[in-house]
């Protein structure tokens, strides 16, 4: 089984207008509205792939039911915890010329809720694959990860960390199956400036130094390279088409390496599905569906390979 962590679910409201106007009232031309938390990003697009996933985090109030009844399907189970109190967060995404953003801060998690959690990851068995994505919300602990990995150091999961600078950096002792950084976030790990290919091989695999088996990095309209833990390295292109969002796009890059390393245990064709399921997203409103993945996909062979 394949387990997602979101922390801090969200619906993204977006919102489109000719202009912003301060101070007075603004009429939409478009509204669209999704269920997100990079979490749920994975085990939506894994869906999509036609894996099953367990999506584990925290719901709260209406928000929260919203987010738990509109994420279900034949291919998710959710099993969230339920919080007392407050409401799962709204995000709201402007998009007038220029995007502005306001994102919610999401509800207060206690010691007790945080515990009911870690006692369901205890549940990952040898063989899963738990993948633990975003940040962590600033009423919790700052260490809630290595707490989960900590639990199941001595089984042999799959563990995959998206997640940015210390966050990564501390979760590497638990010598993750993978970490995906960029390179912006490779280049604050170390403190220094990445430029070049050589640069990215030689700091990935610093980092496998320091505990990770594999090493993701997505670079923007540049693609990605992965550093398998032989040492092999494979790079990825990007497809050209108009791109219409970005958000989640790395998280559907996790999705699709993931299913395409569980279902053939090939890292090159791990790295190409990744690559294509990110692709798929950043070229449609919300993320990658199973009809885009395919069209990329063929696109993908016929031009990279």
């Amino acid at each position: 089984m394949i387990y997602t962590v979101t922390l801090n679910p969200s619906i993204d409201y977006i919102v489109r207008l000719d202009r912003l106007i301060n101070g007075i009232t603004n009429r939409t031309t478009g509204e669209e509205y999704y269920y997100g938390g990079k979490g749920i990003n994975v085990s939506l697009v894994l869906a999509e792939l036609g894996l099953d996933s367990t999506a584990y985090g925290f719901v709260a109030g209406f928000t929260g039911k919203a987010i738990e009844n509109g994420i279900r399907n034949d291919h998710i189970i959710t099993d969230f915890i339920k919080l007392k109190n407050g409401i799962s967060r709204i995000n709201i995404k402007i998009k007038a010329g220029e995007e502005t953003e306001i994102n919610g801060q999401g509800p207060h998690i206690d010691d007790e809720e945080l515990e009911r959690l870690l006692q369901k990851v205890d549940r990952v068995a040898s063989g899963d694959t738990l993948v633990l994505a975003g940040s962590i919300p600033n009423t919790m602990p700052d260490d809630v990860y290595e707490r989960m990995m900590e639990r199941i150091r001595f089984k042999d999961v799959r563990i995959v960390v998206d997640a940015t600078k210390q966050l990564l950096v501390k979760s590497l002792k638990y010598k993750p199956f993978l970490i995906k950084p960029n390179r912006q976030e490779l280049s604050e790990i170390f403190d220094v400036e990445i430029n070049t290919e050589d640069d990215i091989v030689r700091y990935a695999k610093e980092l496998q130094k320091l505990g990770a088996r594999n090493v993701l990095i997505s670079l923007g309209g540049d693609g990605a390279m992965l550093v398998d833990e032989t040492g092999a390295i494979h790079k990825a292109g990007v497809l050209k088409e108009k791109v219409i969002n970005t958000v989640g796009s790395g998280d559907s890059m996790v999705a699709g390496f993931v299913a395409g390393y569980v279902k053939t245990g090939d890292y090159g064709y791990a790295l190409k599905l990744g690559s294509v399921c990110g692709n798929a997203t950043a070229f449609l409103p919300g993320l990658a569906t199973a009809e885009k993945i395919n069209e990329l996909l063929k696109k993908f062979e016929e031009e990279f390979e």
